[in-house]
């Protein structure tokens, strides 16, 4: 996240608060998965840097509005920034269910494992492969799928370590991506293989097992709701923002469902707190969802988005690409999991386009056919190795 002199611009800052808006949610979680005290508050320090760039980022616009035109686009950017905010507000909910000490119950954490996106924690040992080597040359994004997020060589965590970060031996990181490059993260830090998890017995779910199950499928949706709001604002895009709403709007309807299922697990609950972190974690994630949604009002009402919004995100540690499947090119006819999209390139699926018809977070059995639109989200080098999977070529002009 390091923009320089850029956090002094509207471009910089409203790219600064996504930025810090999505570590805080990965490090919410984080502090969940592994119980984390010192995570949890990382979060609100990270909201208290947030809070700070908002703050001048409405200086900064107010000052740049020198007409009703300018003032009217600059309110735009302010209601998008606003929403960013909420994710934030979001993130700080969900690491205080931790820091509260309200409970959360083992099959959640378990569950989280199987995430579209997980976080782990690996201590790099040594001779390890990385140490020595910076952050940039590394590339984990694009090698491997994975994302540096935060780093600890001592005491406490380093949540911006930039690309020239070199990692030695006994740094702990914490990293972010797929569950496959988990493993491939964990080979090149000489971390000894996880364990094949045990399969579990075949029992018959309890309310509680599909209160958690939710739970997860609204993270995963979050996540997903998200990543298409910020590609329906980069393209100007009205069909990605109707995505949007219907996510939003089946977010109620597992909300409503997760409800149901912990108030009946009640008895079943060795600690009635457990139900109370559950429900607070999903009403922290109805809370990012109706956030992505008031990102993409002003794409659906066709109003004028001001250039600085689609030239923060592009400016983004994470942004948004979009690209077709070309005809007779590696990836038609091969499937998400066969092409290994996410730790060959680093970008992640958000949703495709067949025809009339959307598939949002396609699954890894996912067959791709020629003319698919493919919206994905990932590092901008994982855009070039994208289009290179798919067949497409690029003017210099589109670079």
């Amino acid at each position: 996240m390091d923009k320089g002199d850029g956090r002094s611009t509207v471009k910089g800052l409203l790219a600064e608060i996504k930025d810090v808006s999505e570590l805080m949610v990965d490090l919410a979680y984080a502090s969940i998965f592994f119980a984390d005290e010192k995570l949890a508050k990382e979060v609100r320090r990270l909201e208290e840097r947030m809070f700070e760039h908002l703050r001048q980022l409405r200086k900064i616009s107010i000052l740049a509005a020198r007409s009703p035109e300018d003032a009217e686009h600059m309110a735009g950017v302010l209601e998008i920034a606003g929403a960013v905010e909420k994710i934030g507000d979001a993130a700080e909910d969900i690491a205080r269910v931790v820091a509260s000490g309200i409970g959360i119950i083992e099959d959640l954490r378990r569950d989280l494992r199987h995430a579209d996106e997980i976080v782990s924690r690996i201590k790099v040992r040594d001779g390890a492969p990385v140490a020595g080597q910076s952050l940039r040359d590394l590339n984990l994004p694009v090698e491997i799928g994975m994302w540096v997020i935060a780093t600890r060589r001592g005491g406490d965590w380093d949540l911006d370590p930039g690309p020239n970060y070199v990692i030695s031996a006994g740094d702990a990181l914490l990293i972010k991506g797929p569950e496959d490059g988990v493993a491939l993260a964990r080979e090149m830090m000489g971390a000894p293989s996880l364990p094949e998890a045990p399969e579990p017995p075949e029992v018959a779910l309890t309310e509680l097992d599909r209160a958690v199950d939710l739970l997860v499928e609204m993270k995963n949706s979050a996540e997903v709701a998200v990543g298409l709001a910020y590609s329906a604002l980069l393209f100007n895009d009205r069909a990605l923002a109707a995505e949007v709403s219907s996510l939003e709007a089946r977010s109620d309807i597992l909300f409503d469902e997760l409800e149901s299922w912990v108030l009946k697990s009640a008895l079943e609950a060795r600690n009635t707190d457990d139900l109370r972190g559950l429900l607070r974690l999903a009403q922290a994630s109805e809370v990012i969802f109706d956030s992505a949604r008031e990102m993409t009002r002003l794409v659906e009402s066709g109003e004028a988005l001001h250039p600085v919004i689609a030239a923060a995100l592009v400016e983004s540690d994470e942004v948004g690409h979009e690209t077709i499947v070309g005809e007779g090119s590696q990836a038609q006819g091969h499937s998400i999991k066969e092409l290994r999209i996410e730790t060959e390139t680093g970008m992640f699926v958000l949703a495709v386009q067949r025809g009339r018809r959307w598939t949002y977070r396609p699954k890894p059995r996912f067959t791709f056919d020629a003319g698919d639109r493919v919206i994905a989200i990932g590092p901008p080098e994982g855009g070039e190795e994208l289009d290179q999977m798919f067949g497409i070529q690029r003017e210099l002009a589109e670079a």
